[in-house]
C-alpha cells in the first residue's frame, strides 16, 4: 500500500500569500498618505513602534501615551481615543471613528485616498 503525501496544509497557498502581502502593502501606503496629509513624515508608516507615536501626534496626543500601550485594557481606552483623534482632526465625526475603531482597514484608505483635509484642533 502506498501512502499519499500532500503538502497544501502545512502553509499558505501562494495566492494567500500574495493577496495578504496586497493588503499588507495597501495598509502601509494609506497609512503613509495619511501621514504626508499630516505633515509628518510618510516612512514612518513602515517602522514599527514610530508608526504609532507619529500617529498619536496625528492625534494630536502626548507622546508618553506610547506607554499607555502597554498595560492591559488601557491600552484599549488609548487606541479608542487615539483614533477618536484621528477622525476629529481630519474634519470627520463620531460615525467615522466609529469606523477607525472597528473596520480600521477599511477605514484608513478612505481617510487616505479621500479629501480630508488635516485641521489639527486645539488642545483642550
Amino acid at each position: 500500500m502506498q501512502m499519499q503525501q500532500t503538502y497544501a496544509p502545512q502553509g499558505l497557498s501562494t495566492t494567500t500569500l500574495i493577496i495578504c502581502l496586497l493588503i499588507g502593502a495597501l495598509y502601509v501606503w494609506a497609512t503613509w498618505r495619511v501621514f504626508t496629509k499630516a505633515g509628518k513624515p510618510g516612512w514612518a508608516a513602515i517602522i514599527p513602534i514610530y508608526n504609532t507615536i507619529v500617529m498619536l501626534q496625528v492625534a494630536g496626543k502626548p507622546f508618553w501615551w506610547i506607554f499607555l500601550f502597554l498595560i492591559p485594557i488601557a491600552n484599549l481606552i488609548v487606541y479608542i481615543l487615539m483614533q477618536a483623534g484621528v477622525a476629529k482632526n481630519f474634519g470627520k465625526g463620531t460615525g467615522f471613528a466609529l469606523g477607525l475603531i472597528f473596520l480600521y482597514p477599511i477605514f484608513i484608505p478612505i481617510l487616505a485616498f479621500g479629501d480630508a483635509q488635516y485641521q489639527p484642533q486645539p488642545a483642550t
